[in-house]
């Protein structure tokens, strides 16, 4: 932030910490690592809990399903909900309320109660990443919170490279009741954890419904909002449809994608970090060029990757593309929105959930109504489109 923003910021009621709170970085991001393997860990475990409650794997998708589109409502919501709450005391509810539902979720007699307790697991993952995605404000000085917000993202990608594999693992060996149950015993001593480094964390501006509104008229807002929209949209429009794409156009044999797939994740953490220690010095330029890259990565798939060392050097080229986008947008919307940075990032989680689940409806009917190439394509002309409006915004001051 430049020095004018801060002094509004102060005005706000939000000032710059004395010092750094990175134990408390560390718990908010071992958080948002265990909410995204809470979100995603279902995806391995689909036949278990169809043959266990007698529903078919479709039907079991809903796991997945209702906590995307149940966060995508709790990200604005649940912070209007509490209003001048200590962001502290919601947090610990938040992670709370995430380990009691994943209890229920290893106890549920039916489905209808397992899915039940997933929509609790939504309101815990939009409530409490629509307030971490903007905390490393609150607990770090200003120069470090582009790395601080890097660790923080880095939960999400850790969750994907080992959160999720690992959490299978166990529900294939021990049933998926342990991996829900084992799910909630580490969320639990997560939450001790942030009850003990967590500090007081006072609402500096509560989020109203007319504050969530006025950020559309803020130009910055409204592009990393457009921006988030398109390169999630596309992403997930064509990585949803990954594995049929590497055995189908690269010829890899199916045995490779769950490596090649742990690759991607690898890869991710690194373009998270990297993106983050960029972000210091040029925010619009790391948002631009993660946005190009992104736009190129998708549609040179179909050029150089019809080969499977072409396929697994684009694969892991998009993954360290894609791996900086949540940090580099998250970022973005902290730059654009310093005095009401909760709110923006509300909106910005809410967008971003709606549109995985989004991405991955327009990836199926075109994949059934086309082919595989047309949705990276798409995933290319969003990244494009993106790119251009992030470009568009060059001359905000607060983004340099």
């Amino acid at each position: 932030m430049t020095t004018a923003e801060e002094t509004a910021a102060r005005g706000a009621g939000q000032q710059e910490p004395q010092r750094s709170h990175w134990p408390a970085v560390t718990a908010v991001a071992l958080g948002t690592f265990l909410l995204v393997t809470a979100e995603q860990l279902p995806i391995g475990l689909l036949t278990g809990v169809g043959s266990t409650l007698s529903v078919s794997e479709g039907t079991a998708g809903l796991m997945v399903t209702v906590p995307s589109l149940v966060a995508a409502v709790s990200a604005p919501l649940v912070p209007i909900l509490v209003g001048a709450l200590d962001r502290r005391l919601l947090l610990l509810g938040l992670l709370g309320l995430m380990t009691l539902a994943n209890v229920a979720s290893a106890l549920a007699s039916n489905f209808a109660v397992l899915v039940s307790s997933r929509a609790l697991v939504g309101v815990a993952i939009g409530g409490f990443w629509a307030v971490a995605g903007g905390l490393a404000v609150r607990l770090v000085p200003t120069a470090h919170v582009p790395r601080a917000t890097a660790i923080i993202f880095g939960g999400v990608g850790a969750a994907n490279v080992f959160g999720v594999p690992l959490g299978t693992l166990v529900g294939e060996f021990t049933g998926w009741r342990i991996a829900f149950a084992t799910l909630s015993a580490l969320a639990l001593v997560v939450l001790l954890a942030l009850l003990a480094v967590l500090p007081p964390l006072a609402a500096t501006r509560p989020v109203r419904p007319r504050l969530l509104a006025e950020q559309f008229r803020n130009p910055g807002v409204r592009i990393g909002i457009l921006a988030t929209f398109l390169i999630v949209t596309g992403h997930f429009s064509a990585y949803t449809f990954v594995s049929p794409a590497l055995q189908q156009l690269s010829g890899i044999d199916e045995r490779l994608v769950g490596p090649l797939l742990f690759g991607f994740g690898l890869a991710g953490m690194v373009g998270n970090f990297v993106a983050g220690a960029a972000l210091a010095r040029r925010p619009h330029r790391t948002v631009l060029a993660v946005s190009v890259a992104l736009a190129a990565a998708m549609p040179l798939y179909l050029l150089l990757g019809r080969g499977p060392v072409g396929g697994a050097v684009l694969l892991i080229a998009w993954g360290l593309a894609f791996g900086g986008v949540s940090v580099s947008l998250q970022t973005w919307m902290i730059k654009t929105a310093p005095q009401a940075v909760e709110a923006a990032s509300a909106l910005w989680v809410a967008v971003f959930n709606l549109s995985i689940g989004l991405g991955a409806l327009t990836g199926g009917i075109i994949v059934d109504g086309l082919d595989l190439q047309a949705v990276l394509w798409l995933g290319g002309a969003c990244a494009l489109a993106a790119a251009l409006a992030v470009w568009s915004a060059r001359a905000d001051e607060n983004l340099r």
